[in-house]
């Protein structure tokens, strides 16, 4: 078995609209083609043991709500199974056993022979492509009856989720975000959390926000600052001192006694800190360890106690939690590392923030401390006897915690958000000592010992013991108030042809409309206008970049199918979809090889519009106008056939459409007729004779008229949107020279040259000539057909050749083109000049008088900018 193709989705895709984090997988079974899991004894007798998780279904009701697939199980194995259908369930069962819960799958035949797609959710992308290649050698090692380790596997993958999970406390906001309909994106190379969209983006690391203030995160850092700020404001505190060396612990120690706390001035998470020190040779070792994180130790009383955490936020006292550090109680028999790996065995342990408790871990501090009570881990410990294994009671090194929210004393409460307020923090952590959160903290002589900003969120949404407790709503409300708005308008297009036009004249109608639009096309991206990146533009990326402008409210987003088979998109819902049309191109590319399958990859689009949105489809293509059956989104139709039986019976059942009609863009409602302008007035039309751009009017009007702009505003933009090569670079960019013209443009398959062709056959020349090329990435076929039209509109032809040949070889694709250019002209003028810009310069000198020079062009930039040096020289010239 080999994997020939990876792939990881991030957002919907041809493979699931609703599943967005899939890795989608090409497997060539080689010589178990033919074979199913029955032919292979060891899949079934050793599976189901090695990967327990293998025949585990969702636990919860929301995954099972979510994922319907049945398990697999021994029996199943035995009675056979499809070998792709076996690779997922293990790739989903190995990420399972590491922490992250995943279960959706499916898996089917490709168009090649013995070749499968098997395609499975991931919670982590390094792990789901490591589990997507380890998949594949299991099976295939355990069906050649070679040994494996499992092991080894699942340790890597738990290694990968510990690195790259964001975190308990990060997730829990996330998920809250995400169950309001708020929409989130991972910045690259980071654990910041973008929340909503655009100019409504808020942020979140780890638990600061947007609003957290770095005043109050420099405080909270600073022990000592923090301790004086809060004892000038009448909180109680430890006593204490800061201190550097051995003499400066001794003088804290006359002053304080014992017992006393040491720990790093700019520590956090308990790290270098010792608790309960009794004598002088345990104060020495602890400020050696509360050295090796800060030169400058706190020396404090210890406050006798237990250790609660309160948890502040946006001013109100959200959840409170008893902590009690990892212990373990002897039984007069086991040793104390027996007794750890017991506790250890709580299937609510786990490594790290894999579960509600992190394992306990007999790290160097823990040797300390059984050192310091003269015990190790061999030690047997008395029945009864509790050994503390840790000073503090840090839930990341095995602590518990149980909730004691409803316990605290309003006057402990009004404590903790003054303390909040204090310090100046919108999530604030309070550590309390004190025997009783129930009674006032000044009665118990308990004492506010550190302020925490960024505080974990573990031991509040799943205590060991007590209610768990959703703080991250108060999060999620402070950071989008209720009537806010976490999300911008997003208009998608998508088809065959047609997209990057009809993108570029909704990013027009929404800019005069006074949005700061940001728009992708296969140009570039554009924020407000100005160009921010160049070249193709059109997949889950390039929307990520505009949709993380931090100055754009409308989003306009061209969505070619290479983004959605490659990644998926980079957004999960828009308001507007826009299907242009489906056409045959690009087909045998990406496993795509029918103009229905490409109808599948491009009906994606209109399937992530929200409910109350619109989906805008063209009523004259099939495939297009079949899309509307799987939408629950509401539906408007365009056409060019003002008397189109699609459209009429559409609008008899109320709804909405727009047709070009005795010359004009009408909208159709009800029985009504709002009729925008006449089409020949939109300077992109070229006085009517680019039918193609009526078209694309049409659906930016209406998309725009959906969405609730005024016809009169859509009229205006539309006479006001100019064609140039500046606005709309590659699409039919027109330049009139004193004795001929020239016109750039972009097509480049068959539909294309052929709404092309209807064009310039209506346009006015003396001699026509094109500058034409074929595509290595095409169908042989695909290629007769596009240059069997362009013989036809031309009367001589310049064949010239891409920088990219993309598969095929220069003497394949001229021959091609030169069957295909002479099919209908057989004396058909054919001059060969391989470089586009060679072929650009011998056409420019030759043109005729009176003749239209038409560039299907690959370096657009390149040769528009040849252009303007010709016209600039003419200029010259002429004066």
């Amino acid at each position: 078995m080999k994997i020939i193709d990876l792939r990881t989705m991030r957002g919907p895709s041809y493979w699931s609209v609703k599943h967005h984090k899939l890795i989608v997988m090409k497997v060539d079974l080689e010589d178990q083609a033919d074979k199913w899991s029955n032919h292979f004894p060891a899949l079934a007798e050793q599976l189901p043991k090695l990967l327990p998780e293998l025949g585990q279904a969702p636990a919860t009701e929301t995954e099972k709500s979510v994922y319907k697939h049945p398990p697999l199980t021994a029996d199943q194995l035995l009675d056979g199974e499809p070998l792709g259908h076996v690779i997922q369930h293990v790739a989903l069962a190995l990420q399972r056993m590491a922490g992250m819960p995943v279960y959706w799958g499916k898996s089917y035949p490709a168009h090649q022979a013995g070749v499968e797609f098997v395609v499975f959710a991931y919670q982590e992308e390094r792990a789901g492509r490591v589990a997507a290649e380890s998949a594949v050698q299991l099976v295939e090692d355990l069906s050649q009856n070679r040994p494996v380790n499992v092991k080894a596997i699942v340790d890597e993958l738990h290694e990968i989720r510990e690195d790259e999970f964001v975190g308990p406390s990060t997730w829990s906001i996330v998920s809250e975000a995400a169950s309001r309909n708020i929409p989130y994106i991972q910045l690259k190379n980071s654990n910041i959390i973008q929340l909503g969209y655009g100019v409504n983006q808020k942020r979140i690391w780890a638990t600061t926000t947007s609003y957290t203030s770095h005043a109050g995160v420099e405080v909270a850092g600073n022990k000592n600052r923090t301790k004086a700020m809060l004892k000038d404001a009448g909180v109680p505190v430890p006593k204490g001192t800061t201190v550097y060396s051995e003499a400066g612990l001794r003088d804290a120690i006359d002053e304080l006694g014992f017992p006393i706390v040491t720990k790093p001035l700019d520590g956090n998470h308990g790290k270098g800190a010792t608790i309960r020190i009794m004598n002088w040779d345990d104060a020495v070792e602890g400020l050696k360890a509360a050295q090796a994180y800060s030169r400058a130790v706190i020396v404090e009383q210890f406050i006798e106690g237990d250790d609660h955490r309160l948890l502040v936020v946006n001013g109100k006292l959200i959840a409170a939690a008893r902590r009690t550090p990892a212990a373990v109680t002897g039984n007069g028999t086991n040793t104390i590392q027996e007794l750890i790996n017991e506790v250890n065995k709580d299937p609510r342990r786990g490594i790290g923030h894999e579960k509600v408790l992190t394992s306990i871990k007999a790290d160097q501090h823990t040797l300390d401390i059984l050192r310091a009570h003269d015990l190790t881990l061999d030690s047997v410990l008395p029945e009864g006897q509790q050994l503390y294994l840790k000073s503090t009671a840090n839930i990341s090194t095995g602590g518990t915690a149980t909730d004691v929210t409803d316990l605290v004393h309003p006057y402990n409460v009004l404590l903790a958000q003054r303390v909040a307020g204090i310090v100046g923090l919108d999530i604030c952590g309070i550590d309390v000592l004190t025997s009783d959160i129930a009674i006032p903290l000044n009665e118990t002589r308990g004492a506010v010992i550190e302020v925490n900003a960024a505080p974990g969120f573990r031991m509040h949404i799943s205590p060991a013991d007590g209610l768990p407790r959703n703080v991250a709503e108060p999060v999620v409300d402070m950071l989008f108030p209720p009537g806010s708005n976490a999300r911008i308008p997003i208009f998608a297009v998508t088809g065959t042809n047609g997209k990057t036009t009809t993108t570029q004249l909704l990013s027009h109608i929404v800019a005069s409309k006074g949005y700061k639009v940001g728009h992708t096309t296969t140009s570039g991206i554009y924020i407000q206008g100005v160009q921010l990146q160049s070249g193709d533009c059109t997949g889950g990326q390039s929307a990520e970049f505009v949709l993380k402008d931090p100055t754009v409210n409308f989003a306009v987003l061209e969505t070619a199918r290479g983004g959605m088979l490659r990644s998926g998109l980079g957004f999960h819902t828009c308001d507007v979809a826009v299907v242009t049309n489906v056409a045959a191109d690009h087909l045998g590319m990406r496993d795509i090889y029918t103009v229905e399958e490409m109808a599948q990859v491009k009906g994606v689009l209109p399937r992530t519009v929200r409910k109350n949105g619109w989906a805008v489809l063209n009523a004259d293509d099939d495939l297009v106008y079949a899309m509307r059956e799987k939408l629950e989104c509401r539906v408007a139709l365009f056409s060019m056939d003002e008397h189109s039986a699609r459209v009429r019976e559409h609008v008899g059942n109320g709804g909405l459409a727009a047709v070009y009609e005795e010359g004009y863009i009408t909208i159709y409602k009800n029985s009504y007729k709002l009729r925008i302008d006449r089409a020949a007035e939109f300077p992109i039309t070229f006085g009517g004779r680019a039918t193609f751009n009526i078209e694309n009017s049409l659906a930016a009007a209406l998309a725009c008229y959906c969405y609730g702009f005024d016809k009169d505003d859509i009229k205006l933009a539309l006479r006001t949107f100019v064609p140039s090569a500046t606005k709309t670079p590659g699409r039919m960019n027109v330049y009139k020279f004193p004795n001929f013209e020239v016109i750039v443009d972009y097509a480049h398959n068959t539909h294309g040259i052929g709404k092309f062709a209807e064009f310039l056959n209506a346009t006015e020349a003396t001699h026509k000539v094109g500058v034409v090329s074929g595509l290595g990435d095409r169908r042989d076929e695909d290629t007769l057909s596009f240059s069997r039209i362009a013989g036809q509109i031309f009367d001589e032809v310049i064949l010239r050749q891409d920088r990219d040949l993309r598969g095929k070889t220069k003497e394949e694709l001229k021959d091609i083109m030169t069957r295909g250019l002479r099919l209908d002209k057989q004396d058909l003028p054919i001059t060969y000049i391989e470089d586009e810009m060679d072929a650009i310069d011998h056409v420019l000198e030759t043109a005729k008088p009176g003749s239209v020079v038409v560039l299907f062009t690959e370096n657009i930039k390149a040769t528009l900018k040849k252009l303007d040096e010709f016209e600039a020289r003419s200029t010259v010239a002429a004066s």
